[in-house]
């Protein structure tokens, strides 16, 4: 009996299983979970800023005479803790160890009281250091005026700073700190993740295709018109109307994975730093780019004329000015239509072109048509 045939098609039939499992992965590599690509309207953080005083510094705190807030801060205290002072001696209040500063913290979607969160603590005088300093209890308020958190704890700054004999040195940053776990919840923010039928998610990107995908995936996991589109980034989803129901539907909502529409294609840069950065979209048309560097160069050097002994000639200064012009041969590049973002690396790279040179150039391909991008400059 022959089994080569047998052992031939057998091959074939693995060998396109391999090939079918590799397409199968190499799509998968690009889907993205829904909890990635979107988020759920109404479940956000809600930023907290509050003012207190750090005191316990070793001698680096406020000088008073520059910020009268500080003084009048621990006067405030003072008083409702008890302590009344004669009103002469508040004027000559030195207070070397207290700092004015300013707490802030996010407090989490659906966040209880009792939960704690980590604030950052910052100086608004002009304390040399809060290190090492101890918070008092200061009220946290959200936009709306009301306190929805109490912070008070040790300051732990990672930075560190030394003085002597009119030298000083300072690693990092010393008036600002972090206390973790610094904040006690009071009260809770209310949400209406709960109420109603339909709830929004709403893509991190405006893009019509991501949103169309989006769709399709939740209306094939959970059915026709579970999901419709309002427009390019809100989606609206008919949800369970029971909490524990919803929770579970929501779980398994962000868990679907999804295959995101093409990137728009995006240069940004930085005018400041000279700094460009590009996606992968980014594609250019046939194009030439010439480069070429110019530099001017200009030396002064000083002298003294000294004359000769009793001759009777005075000493006079002498300013001899060099200056030269350098051109480097400018160079041209080809460049073929619909090249990918790494052949446009490479051939900038080949003409010798600098951060602030790419600025230059990228803008002349936008305005001469041959960019495929949005041009961006921050």
């Amino acid at each position: 009996m022959n089994l080569r045939p047998s052992l031939l098609g057998l091959r074939r039939s693995v060998s396109l299983l391999l090939a079918c499992a590799c397409l199968l992965s190499a799509g998968a590599s690009y889907a993205e979970r829904l909890k990635d690509l979107a988020s759920i309207q109404g479940v956000r953080q809600n930023q907290l800023v509050g003012y207190g005083l750090a005191v316990g510094l070793d001698g680096s705190g406020d000088q008073t005479t520059q910020t009268p807030f500080t003084v009048q801060s621990v006067i405030s205290m003072l008083q409702q803790l008890g302590v009344n002072l004669p009103s002469n001696t508040t004027s000559n209040m030195q207070l070397k160890n207290v700092a004015a500063v300013m707490v802030t913290a996010s407090l989490p979607a659906f966040a209880q009281p009792g939960q704690l969160l980590d604030v950052t603590v910052s100086s608004i005088g002009n304390a040399k250091s809060i290190r090492g300093g101890t918070l008092l209890m200061a009220p946290l308020k959200g936009a709306d005026g009301q306190i929805y958190a109490i912070a008070q704890g040790n300051i732990v700054v990672g930075g560190a700073g030394a003085s002597a004999a009119g030298s000083s040195t300072t690693i990092n940053q010393l008036s600002a700190g972090r206390i973790s776990g610094g904040a006690t919840v009071e009260r809770s923010v209310p949400s209406a993740l709960g109420q109603g039928e339909m709830i929004n998610l709403e893509l991190n990107d405006n893009d019509f295709s991501t949103a169309s995908r989006v769709v399709e995936a939740i209306n094939k996991r959970f059915g026709y018109e579970t999901a419709v589109a309002q427009d390019g980034r809100v989606i609206r989803v008919r949800a369970p109307i029971g909490s524990g129901e919803r929770v579970s539907f929501l779980g398994a909502l962000e868990n679907i994975d999804v295959i995101p529409g093409k990137l728009q294609a995006k240069v940004i840069l930085n005018a400041r730093t000279g700094s460009v950065v590009m996606n992968q979209s980014v594609t250019l048309e046939t194009c030439a780019v010439s480069h070429g560097n110019l530099s001017v160069v200009i030396n002064a050097e000083n002298s003294v004329s000294q004359p000769g002994a009793l001759s009777g000639g005075q000493t006079a200064a002498n300013q001899n000015a060099q200056i030269s012009i350098n051109s480097t041969p400018g160079k041209v590049m080809y460049l073929k239509g619909g090249a990918s973002l790494a052949d446009v690396v490479k051939a900038l790279n080949a003409i010798g072109a600098t951060p602030q040179d790419l600025l230059a150039i990228l803008q002349a391909m936008k305005a001469a048509g041959s960019l495929r991008a949005e041009l961006e400059v921050i």
